[in-house]
C-alpha cells in the first residue's frame, strides 16, 4: 500500500510537470517530492502521538527541501508540490487528492496570536477540494474552503470560499471564468488559463461607462429640444405682437374725422 502510494505521486509528477523525464529523476532530484515523502512519515508518527519526534523530522525536512509541511496536515494522494520552494502547508489544512500547488505558496490562518491557547485543536487553515490549482505565491488564508476544480491564480490572497470549478485571481481574489469556459476544467499552469480572464471589476467599469454616455446623449436630446421650443415660443409671441400693434394702428386711422 505504502510503495503503491509513492508510485501514485512520482507519476503525479511524470503528468504535472513536463521537465520530469524519468522516475528515477524525481526521486532523486524534486524537493516537493522529498518533502511529501518526510510528510507520509511525520504524520504516522504525529497521529501515534509521537509529537516532538515529527515536529523535529519535520524541521529537518524543511531544512533539507525549504518546504514547511506541519505533521498535522491532512494530504490526499498524488499530491504535487511543483518548485516548492517556500511553501508553508499549516496543521490544521486538509488538502485533497491530485492537488498541486506552485513555490511560494501559503496555507496559513489569520486568528492572532495573542490567545494561542484557545486555538488549540481547532481548525485554523485551509480545506482544498480535489482537482485544485494554487498558483504561485498564492496566500490562501483561515478555516475556508476552495471547491473541487478551482483555480487560484498565482499572487492571489484568498480568505473568502471559493465555490467548486472557478478561477480567483487578484487582492483580494475575485472569482472570474476562463474566455472559454469549456476550458475551465483542464489543468493550467499556476492557475492562471494562458487565453486570460476578463476582469469584472473592469467590466463592471466598462458597463457604468457605457451607461453613463448614453444618459449623457439623453440628456443632451433633451436640452436641444427645450430649446428648440422656447425659441418656438419667442417667435409665436413676437408674431402676435406685430399683429396687434397694426390691428390698433388701422383701428386709430378709421377714428379720425
Amino acid at each position: 500500500m505504502i510503495f503503491k502510494s509513492f508510485q501514485e505521486d512520482i507519476d503525479a509528477f511524470l503528468a504535472r510537470d513536463p521537465a520530469a523525464r524519468s522516475r528515477i529523476e524525481v526521486v532523486l532530484c524534486y524537493p516537493g517530492f522529498h518533502a511529501l515523502l518526510f510528510y507520509r512519515a511525520t504524520n504516522v508518527l504525529w497521529r501515534n502521538n509521537w509529537h516532538l519526534l515529527a515536529r523535529f523530522i519535520s524541521m529537518l525536512s524543511k531544512i533539507l527541501t525549504a518546504i514547511e509541511i506541519h505533521p498535522g496536515a491532512r494530504i490526499g494522494r498524488r499530491f504535487v508540490i511543483d518548485h516548492g520552494i517556500g511553501v508553508v502547508i499549516g496543521e490544521t489544512s486538509d488538502i485533497g487528492d491530485d492537488v498541486t500547488i506552485y513555490q511560494g505558496v501559503t496555507l496559513g490562518g489569520v486568528a492572532p496570536s495573542i490567545d494561542s491557547q484557545s486555538q488549540v485543536n481547532q481548525k485554523r487553515h485551509p480545506t482544498l477540494g480535489n482537482d485544485v490549482i494554487i498558483g504561485a505565491g498564492a496566500q490562501i488564508l483561515g478555516p475556508i474552503t476552495i471547491g473541487d476544480g478551482a483555480r487560484i491564480g498565482a499572487n492571489s490572497v484568498v480568505h473568502k470560499d471559493i465555490p467548486a470549478g472557478v478561477t480567483a485571481v487578484g487582492i483580494p481574489a475575485r472569482v472570474v471564468m476562463p474566455r472559454d469556459k469549456q476550458k475551465a476544467n483542464q489543468f493550467v499552469a499556476y492557475g492562471e488559463p494562458v487565453d486570460g480572464c476578463p476582469d469584472p471589476v473592469l467590466r463592471t467599469i466598462e458597463d457604468l461607462r457605457h451607461q453613463v454616455t448614453a444618459l449623457m446623449g439623453h440628456v443632451e436630446e433633451l436640452e436641444s429640444r427645450l430649446e428648440g421650443g422656447a425659441a418656438g415660443n419667442d417667435k409665436s409671441s413676437g408674431g402676435a405682437d406685430g399683429i396687434n400693434e397694426k390691428t390698433k394702428a388701422v383701428a386709430g386711422s378709421g377714428n379720425k374725422p
